[in-house]
């Protein structure tokens, strides 16, 4: 009897042993690896290493030549300063054009000058806030400048620019223009002009040259 309560007890043992091996092995273990539907994380960009250029962090002077010219006098000179300091160029054009014929366009400029017209100028300046130095180039009609540059004056903000005034005519110089600049654009520093005569405006490089000199804008 007590063989057969032996062999009872020790075969209950054997059965309990194999039950918790088997609850062992069949035991879920947490995976580790990131679900499928789970998104990568992306890297952020970081300001602070960002490569900035030497334009952004020095900036770069730039000048401009804005002109008008009528008879291609205006236009010489505008050219010659163009060559001789880089600048990039535009010509002011009138939406509606002058006459060709002198004594036509003579009075017109005379009734628009009594009228203080705005003539309406064909195309802009993009990006005019790019420029440190503005070169304002035109004929001297009546003692004035033509009234497409009050146009142009009325059309952008030149404050803290530099404006260098040029001009050509048959002998009445600069006039009162450079004032007249000085008034419209208070917020700007405004050189001394250039006045080059009708005769000389076809070869203008040494004055251009001696006046860029003297203004302390010369390359």
């Amino acid at each position: 009897m007590r063989k057969l309560c032996s062999f009872l007890m020790i075969f209950t043992m054997l059965l309990s042993g194999a039950a918790c091996s088997s609850n062992t092995t069949n035991k879920e273990v947490p995976s580790t690896e990131p679900q499928e539907n789970t998104p990568s994380p992306v890297p952020t960009e970081n300001p602070e290493n960002q490569e900035v250029s030497a334009e952004t962090t020095e900036g770069i002077s730039k000048s401009l030549v804005v002109y008008f010219s009528w008879s291609g006098n205006t236009e010489n000179v505008a050219k010659s300063i163009q060559n001789q300091t880089d600048a990039d160029i535009f010509e002011i054009i009138p939406q509606t054009p002058y006459s060709d014929d002198y004594d036509t366009v003579v009075d017109f400029a005379q009734e628009e000058q009594r009228a203080d017209a705005r003539p309406a100028i064909s195309g802009s300046i993009e990006n005019i806030a790019q420029y440190d130095v503005v070169y304002v180039g035109f004929p001297n009609w009546w003692g004035d400048m033509p009234m497409i540059l009050y146009t142009f004056f009325d059309s952008y903000d030149l404050s803290g620019k530099t404006i260098a005034p040029f001009c050509t005519s048959g002998g009445s110089g600069l006039s009162n223009t450079v004032n007249e600049i000085k008034s419209l654009e208070s917020g700007a520093a405004v050189t001394k002009g250039l006045h080059i005569g009708s005769s000389s405006s076809s070869n203008p490089e040494h004055a251009v040259k001696a006046w860029l000199d003297e203004i302390g804008l010369a390359k």
